[in-house]
This record gives C-alpha cells, sequence and structure tokens, in this order.
C-alpha cells in the first residue's frame, strides 16, 4: 500500500453499534483518576538518561509466550492479566511495557485534559500501566510511541527501555495505527522498537494483546474491518474503507508473531464468524482463530517445534478448518460447504501440528441424553440492524446441536435477506464434545458447517482463492 504514516489516524465510528452489549474492558475506571499525570511521569521515565534496569531472565529458552485476546478484557480478569505477569517473570519481578499506539494521539482526543474520560495513547498506556501493577508486575511503563511520535520507534532511548522489559502488551483501537508508528513505510520493515520486542519474545518473553493489540500479531491478509453478512454477500478486498461493514484486508499483514493461522476478535460479540470464514477462502487460509471477548489463546514457545496452544478467559475460541473447504459463486451468490468448526473454552488445548483439541481438566466427554430441540435462529451473525438480536448466536447453534440427540443438522439465517444466507450446522461421526456438567456443551471439536444462500444448499467444489 502507498499510504502515508500517519495518514490513518481514525475511522467512523460505527453509531448503529450503539445498542450492543456494553464493552466491558474498563468496568472499573476509578483507577484512571490521574492518569494524566501518571503518563507524563511515564514518558520521562523512558526518556530518562538513567540506565534501565536490568531484565529478569526468561524461564525457558524455547521461544516465548504469546497472550492474544478477543477485545473486551475486563480489569478484573486475574487469570488472563495473572498469566501474562507470571510468564513476564512472576508478581514481583515482571517488567511490562505497554504499547497503545491503536489510540488516538493525545492531539487529537477532545478530552485529553480529563483524566477521567481521555482515551488517547498517553492516557491509555498509563492506565495499563497502573492495572498491571495492580495485578502484581513490579514495574510497567509505557513506550511512548504512537502515530504523532514514529521517530521515537527508533529512538536509543526507547529501545533501551523495551530491552529492559520482560513483557510487553499491545492495547486496543485501530491496528493500522500500529504498522504506521512500528513498521518502515512500504517496505513492511521493523523499526527498532519493534525489532527489539521481536527479539524478547524469540529468548522467552511474553508478548500480549487485545483487539487491534491481538490482531496486530497476524501475519499475512490480517483483517482490517467488516460484518459477516456483507462479506458473505460481497467478499473481501485488500485496504481499509470507509464503509465499515465492507470486509478488507491487509495483504502483508501485521508483525507475524502468530503463524498457526488467521486471526479475528470481538467474534461472538459480533458477529464474526462469518467475515472469518469468507476472509480465509478468499485468501487460501486453510485455519481461522476467531476469539470472542474476554478470551486468550495463549501460545507457548512460539515458533518452536513445542508450541502448545491452549485457551483462557469467559467465553471461547472457534477454530475453522478450511483444509477441506469448497467454495463457489453461481448467479452471484457465493456458498462454501466443507468448514470444520472446533469451539475452545477455558483450558480446553489445541495442537497447531495435528489439529486435534484436548479438553480442559474437570471436563468429561458429552454423551448427548437430551432430546431438546435446537432453537430457531433467524439472526446467525447479530445483525447490528436488529435491535432483538442475540450475541453468540453462532456458537449458541451449534452447542445446542452438539448437546441434543434429536438432531444431527441444524440450520439458521441472517438476519439481513436479499439474499438472505442458511448457515447449517452438522455433526459427523467425528464430532465430539465436551461438558463440565454432564448436560451442557462447555466445548466441542469438529462441526461440519455450510454457507449459502438460504434454500440452496451449497455444492462442494473447487475452493476460492480470490
Amino acid at each position: 500500500m502507498n499510504r502515508p504514516r500517519t495518514a490513518r489516524t481514525a475511522r467512523p465510528a460505527r453509531t448503529a453499534r450503539t445498542a450492543r452489549p456494553a464493552r466491558t474492558a474498563r468496568t472499573s475506571r476509578t483507577s484512571r483518576t490521574g492518569r494524566a499525570v501518571l503518563a507524563a511521569a511515564a514518558a520521562l521515565a523512558v526518556v530518562a538518561a538513567a540506565a534501565p534496569a536490568e531484565a529478569a531472565a526468561p524461564a525457558h529458552r524455547h521461544g516465548g509466550t504469546l497472550i492474544l485476546v478477543g477485545g473486551g478484557l475486563r480489569d478484573d480478569n486475574a487469570e488472563i492479566y495473572g498469566e501474562i505477569v507470571r510468564k513476564a517473570g512472576g508478581a514481583g519481578r515482571a517488567r511490562i511495557g505497554v504499547l497503545t499506539a491503536a489510540s488516538v494521539p493525545e492531539s487529537q482526543d477532545p478530552d485529553a485534559a480529563d483524566p477521567e474520560r481521555c482515551s488517547n495513547s498517553a492516557c491509555n498506556g498509563a492506565y495499563y500501566a497502573a492495572l498491571f501493577a495492580r495485578h502484581g508486575a513490579a514495574d510497567a511503563q509505557w513506550i511512548p510511541v504512537d502515530v504523532e511520535h514514529v521517530a521515537a520507534a527508533d529512538s536509543d532511548a526507547v529501545v533501551a527501555r523495551v530491552e529492559s522489559m520482560t513483557g510487553f502488551f499491545f492495547g486496543g483501537g485501530d491496528q493500522y495505527r500500529y504498522i504506521t508508528s512500528l513498521l518502515h513505510g512500504d517496505a513492511h520493515t521493523d523499526s527498532r522498537v519493534l525489532a527489539a520486542i521481536r527479539a524478547k519474545l524469540a529468548a522467552g518473553a511474553v508478548v500480549a494483546g487485545s483487539s487491534a493489540g491481538a490482531q496486530i500479531a497476524s501475519g499475512p491478509h490480517m483483517v482490517s474491518g467488516g460484518d459477516s453478512y456483507q462479506a458473505l454477500r460481497d467478499g473481501s478486498a485488500p485496504g481499509y474503507f470507509d464503509d465499515p461493514a465492507r470486509l478488507g484486508q491487509i495483504p502483508e499483514g501485521g508483525f507475524g508473531f502468530f503463524g498457526p493461522g488467521l486471526l479475528d476478535t470481538h467474534t461472538g460479540t459480533y458477529g464474526r464468524e462469518g467475515r472469518a470464514i469468507r476472509l480465509a477462502s478468499d485468501t487460501g487460509h486453510d485455519r481461522v482463530f476467531a476469539l470472542d471477548e474476554d478470551t486468550a489463546v495463549e501460545v507457548e514457545d512460539v515458533g518452536s517445534r513445542r508450541e502448545s496452544l491452549r485457551v483462557l478467559g469467559t467465553h471461547g475460541v472457534s477454530v475453522f478448518d478450511l483444509r477441506h473447504a469448497r467454495s463457489r459463486t453461481v448467479g452471484g451468490r457465493w456458498s462454501i460447504a466443507g468448514v470444520g468448526y472446533s469451539y475452545l473454552t477455558d483450558g480446553d488445548a489445541y495442537d497447531t501440528r495435528t489439529w486435534r483439541t484436548r479438553p480442559g481438566g474437570g471436563r468429561t466427554r458429552l454423551v448427548p441424553a437430551s432430546s431438546s430441540a435446537v432453537p430457531a435462529n433467524h439472526d446467525v451473525f447479530f445483525s447490528v440492524d436488529n435491535p432483538d438480536g442475540v450475541p453468540y448466536s453462532f456458537s449458541g447453534t451449534a452447542r445446542a446441536l452438539v448437546a441434543t440427540t434429536s438432531r444431527r443438522t441444524a440450520t439458521a439465517t441472517t438476519y439481513e435477506t436479499g439474499p438472505a444466507f442458511a448457515v447449517r450446522f452438522e455433526k459427523t461421526g467425528d464430532t465430539r464434545a465436551w461438558t463440565a456438567d454432564g448436560t451442557t456443551a462447555a466445548s466441542f471439536a469438529d462441526l461440519q458447517v455450510r454457507i449459502g444462500p438460504a434454500g440452496n444448499r451449497p455444492a462442494p467444489r473447487r475452493r476460492s482463492t480470490a
């Protein structure tokens, strides 16, 4: 892309989403009091002439850990924050560098002077630094790089501060701001700060992020926006778009920390399963990890033969397997069949090499005993236009299906018409589900999914690589 480094600093707000459930990332805002002062102190600490403290030695030498959160990370999620601190050296030892370049810079924040309302890169950096200190970090400091301070990404003082850290956290916002502030232009090469973080990850540090901070860990074809219905109807295209419903992607990707597949975030809350499947099909990817809010995928020993993955948090992670998927477009209408669908929840592990799920502790294989019907679902992607829509609708239908003896298939449709799309879920001989209470499905693996115009069954054909 030929785009100025500071050109993309804001997108039009999705005003149609105001009726959605409240975002939970900042449920406790009292700690934001005085953030402006903390931000100034953090920035001064980074550029101070004093030598940085020595970083603690990593716990192992097989590669570091990624902890990627689907957004909406609650301040009181001790499981996820605690794991970040633990992997960074533990309580009283962890030193966390906080990056918030995805936020608007201070000059563009109309509430910059109000520590209770500000949401710019400096005050968000100080906010997260204070939050990590509350969760046990010995030190947590904002790394003062954003789209108005691009030169800081190659500063000796800032690089020295990065070198002193044992872990890093990338906050949310607009992931393109991370590209413009931490990568060098069209060459898509690392700034010195990003190169230092990459080296720390390889040596055993933890790199975490939420929402845009998780998306930026993506490799090629990082998603840049879009809604599921429009994605199924119109397909994807490279770039960012003024229409926030249009499915876009960045061919060069983000920082490339995460290699097992495509990433998506806020999945169940915004019904993004459809866009994740369409983007993978359009770009030739075999696998997507679609993360729900307040939920993380933790990847240990990143990039090594020992790499392992597990899920932490409140909701789940959808894994879509497109190795045997086939898509076609007939009469301008797109369809796909043969998509494998697994849904992992807290404690579940996933082997990225064998594509197999291992249930978390305390769970047993679910043997369906209920003959309950699968509830009708006429808004499978939680449409922005449906005031009565229900979040986690897609995974809800799937979980109801694997827990009943009454059906082997279930079909849900989009709220939108012209055309309407149908999603068909099917149990096969490989489908497995696990339970913690003996009746409901906590997680499952290897359901089959077909998507196509409502009333028509998609026929498997050659996979699209457009």
